[in-house]
């Protein structure tokens, strides 16, 4: 299990290790892990973590464009930048280069209720501290 301090809000997750087994041994390199959150510029209801030109010699597995609420995916990079995202509503995976697809590699499975007020939150005040740890 993953716990994950976003903003105010504490969260628990499970590692899709069947699913994104590559994905989630990178992920677990790096914990604990501690960086920034910022509001989607192009997917909807989503957050995410730029990592720039961050290569995590990662291919894709596990890949969608369409997260559920409580999905985390990572792009591994290529035509965007490198980057995590959390969707927390309705979420079409893109950038300015147009649709993209993300490694599925942690879902979220206590704290759901509060993802709507995470959205709103990072969205109206801005970028807020998130922390991934192991427990």
């Amino acid at each position: 299990m993953i716990e994950i301090q976003a903003a105010d809000l504490t969260f628990r997750a499970r590692l899709e290790t069947e699913a994104a087994p590559k994905t989630c041994a990178r992920f677990l390199e790096l914990l604990p892990y501690a960086e920034r959150i910022i509001h989607v510029r192009w997917s909807g209801e989503g957050c995410w973590i730029p990592l720039g030109d961050t290569d995590l010699g990662l291919g894709f597995e596990n890949a969608t464009s369409y997260p559920a609420p409580g999905q985390f995916i990572l792009y591994p990079g290529g035509f965007s930048e490198t980057e995590i995202l959390l969707a927390y509503g309705g979420v079409n995976f893109a950038s300015k280069m147009g649709q993209l697809a993300g490694n599925h590699f942690l879902t979220i499975t206590e704290g759901l209720d509060q993802l709507p007020a995470l959205g709103r939150k990072v969205l109206w005040e801005g970028a807020q501290d998130i922390r991934f740890s192991k427990i």
